[in-house]
């Protein structure tokens, strides 16, 4: 839903109703992921897509009928080989939607506005709806941010009222996905709401060591994956503004010293094209012992059995070595800068989903599956 906040905020100024589609689950292959949105007003005006195409008209209808009687529903849609003509998503998979209707007095029409003037303006916080409970609470929408704090009325349920710490652990992880809420022993029911939690943090981190052609291709492509950018080198004849101008920061430093003192998380993915003992070692012997995503490294073979016993007689341990991407990226046979780029982020996208890099002619894995779970900090 987060996509169309720009112009859910500017329905909710003009003050008109309107029901909103989500995505909150997917099985097996489907074109949209969890937290596509759809929305539609008084008028019959749409926007957004939960699937592409396949089953749009109707979510429309569910909707409008959402608008009409005031309450949430959830419907989940698939493919039928028994009926030819039922609604359904041609790719074979499932997706479970969320219709929640935002009237003129909808309890949800409050925190739906906080959460997106907070969410759009860059603010870290997750939303998080009621997919699953009880039937006066479905739909009900809270807004937590990292300190744990919450915005949201959930009638006062005790399971709900822990839903904001339950929610905060896929916030605190940068995750979007469904969290059920257990009851605590001031509970008094045995219901166990689900919610579905939409993540919005600061982009993942990108930080390309080394400022050559290669690492100016890398930054072209790691913006177009959706990170914060940041190349980093010793020597500022060649870090500089106008040699990486889409990168989001360029910094003159020792690579080391710089990654010692920046701010790295889980989710941050480190490329090493200096190509340089002197730069590389040290480098390494810091980035291999931050839990972050992805150490890369380029070189050739040759370099990086070098690389390798360096980093031994340093004293690096072979549980982080294991880490190592080295040679960095997939086998593409790439050549150029830009095919390099490309073979480092396939890599890249690979780890973090797991994928195996394999052609999928060549796999009878799910092609579409869930990611592994982000490394514990330290």
């Amino acid at each position: 839903m987060l996509d169309l906040a720009d112009d859910l905020r500017r329905w909710l100024a003009e003050e008109r109703e309107f029901a909103v589609a989500t995505v909150v689950s997917v099985g097996g292959s489907a074109p949209r992921g969890p937290g596509a949105a759809l929305a539609v007003d008084r008028d019959g005006t749409v926007i957004g897509s939960v699937s592409g195409g396949c089953v749009e008209g109707a979510v429309y209808d569910l909707c409008g009928e959402a608008l009409a009687d005031g309450r949430a529903r959830t419907e989940r849609f698939g493919y039928s080989d028994e009926d030819a003509f039922a609604v359904g998503l041609t790719c074979g998979g499932t997706i479970e939607v969320l219709v929640t209707p935002v009237g003129a007095g909808s309890p949800v029409r409050p925190v739906l506005e906080s959460a997106l003037t907070h969410l759009s303006g860059g603010g870290p916080g997750a939303l998080a709806w009621v997919t699953d409970g009880p039937a006066d609470l479905l739909g009900r929408a809270l807004l937590v941010r990292p300190d744990g704090t919450y915005e949201g009325g959930l009638g006062g349920a005790a399971e709900l009222d822990r839903a904001a710490a339950a929610a905060s652990g896929l916030l605190d992880a940068g995750r979007t996905g469904t969290v059920t809420v257990g009851p605590g022993a001031d509970a008094y029911c045995a219901c166990r709401p689900a919610l579905f939690v939409q993540s919005s943090v600061p982009p993942p981190r990108m930080i390309v060591f080394g400022a050559i052609d290669f690492a100016a291709a890398l930054v072209r492509v790691g913006k177009f994956l959706g990170h914060h950018v940041t190349v980093c080198d010793a020597r500022p004849v060649f870090a500089t503004r106008a040699r990486f101008p889409e990168a989001d920061e360029v910094v003159v430093d020792w690579p080391h010293r710089y990654l010692r003192t920046t701010r790295t998380d889980a989710r941050t993915v480190l490329c090493v094209l200096t190509h340089d003992a002197k730069f590389d070692v040290p480098l390494l012997e810091v980035a291999l012992g931050l839990p972050v995503a992805y150490v890369g490294a380029m070189g050739s073979r040759r370099t990086h059995t070098d690389r390798l016993r360096r980093l031994r007689e340093a004293g690096v341990g072979e549980r982080a070595l294991s880490r190592l991407r080295s040679p960095i990226g997939l086998d593409l046979g790439a050549r150029t800068p830009e095919e390099t780029a490309l073979s480092i982020a396939a890599e890249i996208v690979a780890a973090r989903h797991g994928g195996t890099g394999a052609p999928l002619t060549t796999t009878a894995a799910p092609i579409h599956r869930e990611g592994r779970a982000a490394p514990a900090a330290a």
